[in-house]
């Protein structure tokens, strides 16, 4: 018997005008809170906007064109079946206009959450385009570390064993080992901006963060947890500050209402018509959020989903496929 979906957001009154688009995502590579010491270095979170039933036709398709049993519509068993050269092409055609990929490098996460944790205030805007003005600073500090060898490498260690929720080891011996790794990195004289970050970092603030997870503070988002700002991210683009999203989604512990909630709000910063070349007129209401709701589902009932999924398994074992037209979904209609 399985086990009741947990988490999701139905959608509400907020769905407005019929201007919705509908989509179903599913992530590849997603290692829990084990961000370094993983085989997989980046995590794709893919969605498509297809109907049921264009999903269903375009599955069949692959398992009789191409002769794919069910069990081998998986990224790993796709790629290494005969033809699949030829089938990859073809899927990538059939998704065409119709699908988005993003890709997340977990090095890179784990700096974004150092910046706009530990320099800013906590927030759902952290390591998405809402919180571009940080990016910069994020960019330099990766870009600079790779050069600093096992420093590097301590310093993200310290990073992830400091803001762990499970597992971890004694506030003061934390913090005092990530104090300790930042003052190693900083002796490698890594340029003026990332020299900056490593600077700003300050005890007290650091403590207080660790202190907010530890009282279960909501309002501020799970460290190591990259699915969220990759759903930000997601329902961004479909939206293109015209239209909500509505997700369907395979089910991911993650996804909490309470979170979804705090995320839909955030994104109202985002879905008023600020975004690039959108014009005012034809941009999604004042207040009101891009992200119109989110139901989870089992994978094995929704070919959607499925489709989401071959796509966000073979984006990450081949990422060279994520092109422009991959990385942009269609645009909104205009108003």
């Amino acid at each position: 018997m399985r086990s009741p979906l947990q988490g999701g957001l139905p959608p509400g009154d907020a769905v407005v005008l019929g201007a919705v688009v509908e989509i179903a995502c599913d992530e590849s590579g997603f290692s829990g809170t084990n961000l370094l010491h993983s085989t997989a270095p980046v995590i794709t979170h893919a969605s498509v906007d297809l109907v049921v039933d264009e999903a269903v036709a375009l599955i069949a398709a692959l398992r009789s064109g191409f002769r794919f049993a069910p069990h081998e519509l998986k990224s790993g068993r796709f790629l290494r079946g005969s033809g699949a050269k030829e089938a990859l092409e073809w899927f990538l055609a059939a998704l065409a206009g119709r699908a988005h990929v993003h890709l997340i490098d977990k090095e890179f996460f784990l700096v974004t959450r150092i910046v706009d944790f530990l320099l800013t205030e906590p927030s759902y805007a952290a390591g998405t385009r809402l919180a571009r003005e940080h990016h910069p600073a994020a960019v330099a500090l990766h870009e600079a570390g790779r050069s600093a060898g096992g420093d590097w490498g301590a310093f993200l260690s310290a990073f992830v064993d400091l803001v762990r929720m499970k597992r971890r080891l004694p506030v003061d011996q934390t913090v005092q080992r990530f104090f300790q790794t930042r003052d190693a990195l900083r002796r490698h004289r890594l340029g003026t901006v990332a020299d900056a970050v490593l600077d700003g970092l300050r005890p007290n603030h650091v403590r207080a963060v660790v202190a907010r997870l530890d009282a279960d503070d909501r309002t501020v988002p799970p460290p190591l947890e990259p699915l969220l700002p990759a759903l930000a991210e997601t329902v961004l683009s479909w939206s293109g500050g015209r239209r909500q999203v509505l997700v369907t989604h395979d089910e991911q512990s993650a996804l909490t209402a309470d979170r979804l909630t705090r995320l839909q709000r955030v994104l109202i910063d985002d879905g008023d018509g600020s975004a690039v070349g959108v014009n005012r007129a034809g941009a999604l209401p004042k207040g009101v959020s891009p992200l119109a709701g989110l139901v989870v589902v089992d994978s094995r009932d929704d070919p959607r989903v499925q489709v989401a999924d071959l796509l966000a398994g073979v984006a990450r074992r081949m990422p060279g496929i994520i092109d422009d037209a991959l990385r942009q979904p269609p645009p909104a209609p205009a108003g």
